[in-house]
Order: C-alpha cells, then sequence, then structure tokens
C-alpha cells in the first residue's frame, strides 16, 4: 500500500525522533531526499519517501511503524 500523505519537517522529526532543526541541518547538508512537493514555499515529503529514506540511512537500526 502507497502512503502519499505529505509530512513537513515537524513529522520528519517526530518519525526519526529529533528536532525540526537538525531536520532542517539534513535538508541543508544534502542529507534529506528533495521534496516531493513545495507548498507556499515549504517543502513536503510523501511519507514512503521518509521511510525509503529512513531504511536506507546509515545507522539506521531498524524502526518498525
Amino acid at each position: 500500500m502507497t502512503d502519499r500523505s505529505l509530512w513537513s519537517y515537524k513529522d520528519i522529526a517526530a518519525h526519526i525522533r529529533v528536532q525540526p532543526d537538525t531536520v532542517r541541518s539534513y535538508r541543508k547538508h544534502g542529507l534529506l531526499p528533495p521534496p516531493d512537493r513545495v507548498e507556499s514555499g515549504k517543502p513536503f515529503w510523501y511519507a514512503d519517501t521518509v521511510r525509503a529514506w529512513v531504511a536506507s540511512r546509515p545507522g539506521n537500526r531498524a524502526r518498525r511503524d
């Protein structure tokens, strides 16, 4: 099943248990995939994009939720 809900920095941060500023820093340093959509200048990612990124991150602890 495909999850096309859009996640903000805050949603991603909650998913990986960091602060939103950390996620912004990941994007600034090219560690986050490009946003799937930009609305009113704000980036958003599909939940599936984020989950795939989390699964491929170095040091991933195989989170399952």
